[in-house]
């Protein structure tokens, strides 16, 4: 028996305008994702738990069987252990983001312009934060280059109690309410005022400015956590698992939970990602002695962040046509019975454009016996409608897992 969950991270969605009141996912044309409700069991979940963010480590998490009440302990260090730091427990951490803020003569004054800094891309960034390291290093603290945009900030022998505002939350807005606060809100905050003087002039930056591309103006710091400890994925359920994803947060909660990280070339985390390659590379796992994949897409997330309707439509036909449209052909063809968990981590509304904390659906689907609550269409609307609630998104992996749906 073969287990597989497709994440669509922040698929779901609220009624758009541009598309007269509908969602992507009523929208979007997804043959595949609409047969697996068509012969499944759909409904809806509740992945953050009441009272934590809805970020996409605390639903990501539940989506992966493990509820945060117990084992969440921060986001950042489940990046930090991806991108191969070696945490020890008198460490704290934050996410950096590279961020472009608009030009105020005064810091406090300016606006959240853009989370990502115009997505810049991973070399132009190692370069930046190498640079900033440079001047920031004490034997307290060091920064490290991730991903793109994404990066860590690790201080040595520190303790949690930072007040941090993620930066996608605050796209558009001035920033003033939502400085860092805290422990160590004034170090942080000096480090990003810092920043955006040792970034102004930066080449890569003059050069991005030339070439019609948002410069990194500032460091951005949030996301505080300290090392997690997760009972590992095998003793937990007892089976053998990886991980594709582009994202160091989803690589970082399937290291720390001992499963294999795989890394497929051209996945960036964007709607222009491999989604072929990640199919790829799921289907060679579940054919070499792996029992279980989780397969985690950004796309859908960050069209809404950026409120790209067109690109989050897209992103979702992509999942359905480039990885769904080659998993489920390859495992009829194996003649091994298979289940497949279908979800979003949480919804990320274009309207508002960061995440909320409202259930999302599901479609639990198994290939050898037809569904208990099937639906016509795989939408937010239409799942609702089964009556189905899992109050808790960790208890999906149990009913994937045990076949008990």
């Amino acid at each position: 028996m073969k287990y597989i969950v497709m994440l669509g991270d922040g698929m779901a969605d609220t009624p758009v305008l541009e598309l007269d009141g509908k969602t992507p996912l009523e929208v979007a044309n997804k043959p595949n994702m609409d047969f697996l409700a068509q012969h499944g069991k759909a409904g809806m979940v509740r992945t953050v738990p009441q009272g934590m963010p809805p970020g996409s480590d605390t639903a990501n998490l539940s989506a992966m069987g493990y509820d945060p009440e117990i084992y969440y302990s921060g986001r950042s260090p489940l990046e930090a252990v991806s991108i191969g730091i070696d945490l020890v427990p008198e460490d704290v951490t934050f996410r950096c983001n590279l961020v472009t803020l608009s030009d105020a003569e005064n810091y406090e004054d300016a606006t959240m312009l853009d989370y990502s800094a115009g997505e810049i891309s991973t070399a132009e960034a190692a370069e930046l934060i190498l640079y900033l390291n440079e001047q920031f290093q004490t034997a307290e603290r060091q920064l490290y280059p991730g991903i793109s945009y994404r990066h860590c900030l690790v201080l040595h022998h520190a303790q949690t109690g930072s007040l941090c505002t993620p930066p996608h939350d605050i796209s558009l807005k001035p920033i003033r309410e939502h400085l860092p606060r805290g422990r160590y809100g004034e170090q942080l905050l000096e480090l990003m005022k810092r920043s955006r003087e040792l970034l102004r002039d930066h080449p890569i930056n003059r050069a991005r400015i030339a070439a019609g591309k948002r410069p990194a103006t500032s460091c951005w710091f949030w996301g505080e956590g300290t090392r997690p400890a997760l009972t590992a994925f095998a003793q937990k359920f007892g089976v053998k698992g990886g991980v594709i994803s582009a994202v160091d947060l989803i690589k970082g909660i399937g290291i720390c939970a001992g499963l294999t990280s795989v890394e497929v070339d051209g996945a960036n985390g964007n709607w222009d990602t491999n989604y072929k390659g990640k199919a790829d590379a799921a289907l060679e796992l579940l054919q070499n002695g792996y029992d279980f994949v989780y397969i985690h897409v950004e796309a859908p997330d960050e069209c809404g962040h950026r409120h790209e309707v067109e690109n989050k439509i897209k992103s979702i036909e992509q999942i359905d046509a480039q990885i769904l449209g080659r998993i489920l052909p390859a495992m009829q063809a194996a003649k091994e019975p298979f289940a497949l968990l279908l979800m979003p981590d949480h919804p990320t509304p274009l309207e508002i454009r960061t995440h909320t904390a409202e259930p999302v659906p599901f479609v639990l689907y198994h290939s050898e016996r037809e569904g208990a609550l099937p639906i016509a269409r795989y939408t937010e609307a239409l799942a609702a409608q089964t009556g189905w609630y899992v109050p808790k998104g960790c208890q999906l992996m149990e009913l994937l897992l045990r076949e008990n749906f």
